[in-house]
Order: C-alpha cells, then structure tokens, then sequence
C-alpha cells in the first residue's frame, strides 16, 4: 500500500497522530541545539508544542496548542530576515511545520495531515543531498550501505535519511491502523512505543546534523 493510500486509510483521530508521530522525529533536532540568542525563542514552549500535538483532539487541548503557538510566535525571529545555517535551517522548517499543524486543528483534513507528513520525508531527503554532496565521508557511511543494501521495500534513488523516514513511517502508519483507544500517545504503552521508534530515528538525524556542522558543511556544486 502506497505511502498516501496508507494514510487516507486511517480514521481522521489516527491521521492526526501520523502527523503529529511526524514531527517528532524532528523534536530532537529542534531542541538538541541551542538557539540564536536574538531568536528570543523559548525551548520551554517548543517542548509543549511538540507534547501538546500527541494528545487526543478536543477543544481543550486544540485550545491549549494555539495558545502555546501564539505565544512562540511573539519571538523576534517572526519579525525579521534570518539568513540560518544548516541546522537552523531545519529548525526553521520545523517551526513551520509545527505551524502547520496547528493549522490542521483549525480545519481538518487530509491534505493538511499530508503537509505535515511529507515535511518530514522532504527534510530526510533534503539531509541526504547535504550528506551526498558533503567533502567528507560520512562516520556510517557504510552502515548506512549495508542497510540500504539490505532494505527490501524502498525506492529506488532514495538516500539512508529518505528510507529510514519511510520505514519508521510505514510502522507508525501500520500501527495506527489498529490502534487501541487512549487518551493520546503518551497515555498508552503502544503509543509510547511509536513515540519511541521516532526518537530513534531523532537521534540520527541530530548525530549527522552536528556532524554536519563540526565539518563545516562543505559541499560540491555542479
């Protein structure tokens, strides 16, 4: 089952669990790093933001996410140019993320499920273009060989970073289906377990982002 049909498959409670499971395996990368000080952005809030997307829909939690929003939003980097390095740039492109699903508690749907949903694969393979093109070696390149070497459902041309975000995906998605009732994906083991899986994959990309950074990101240009 294709990545979309899997997705427009689920129950619209699940869908918004698949996006909120999708922004966080970015959450580590957002918070792992300290920000620009002239960003005036609070981590505090950024936790909440991400915690908040993992309850269960109800006018009370939507309230409580909008809030945490508004409030994020009141930090100087809305008001003017930032011209980010790599890793901000993908906090960055979190950030919208996060704005997008708040969007999505404003006017639910499945196209505002899938804008969040492949802001996560578009990122993964956005990272193997920078690790690609990078002057050096990657620490697991080879690793990163073998698995995909060995991976039997991918596509082909994607990278480590695009197929690990597909396999973690895919599980997520295929958990949900049968999902049991909770009160949000921290209140149940079964959801603590898919929150987990994205941890993991978090944890990678903050890895390679600081080795991204260490390296000075150098890059071949055609």
């Amino acid at each position: 089952m294709a990545q979309n049909e899997r997705l427009a498959d689920l129950q619209p409670v699940r869908q918004r669990q698949a996006a909120a499971l999708a922004l966080w395996r970015w959450r580590a990368p957002v918070l792992a790093f300290e920000m620009d000080a002239d960003w005036g952005v609070d981590p505090h809030v950024l936790e909440s933001l991400f915690r908040l997307a993992t309850e269960p829909p109800g006018e009370q939690s939507n309230h409580a996410y909008g809030q945490a929003f508004a409030e994020l939003c009141t930090a100087p980097i809305f008001e003017s140019e930032v011209d980010p390095d790599t890793v901000q740039l993908f906090q960055w492109e979190i950030f919208g993320g996060l704005w997008a699903f708040g969007e999505l508690l404003d006017k639910p749907g499945l196209d505002e499920v899938k804008r969040v949903v492949e802001l996560s694969s578009g990122l993964a393979g956005y990272l193997d273009s920078l690790v690609e093109g990078s002057f050096y070696s990657h620490p697991s390149e080879e690793v990163h060989h073998r698995y995909l070497a060995n991976l039997a459902d991918r596509t082909s041309g994607e990278g480590y970073f695009a197929s690990r975000n597909f396999v973690v995906e895919s599980a997520c998605h295929g958990a949900l289906r049968t999902f049991p009732d909770s009160d949000g994906l921290l209140d149940s083991s079964a959801g603590r377990s898919l929150l987990a899986l994205c941890e993991d994959f978090g944890e990678e990309l903050v890895a390679t982002l600081r080795w991204l950074r260490t390296t000075g990101h150098k890059v071949f240009y055609p």
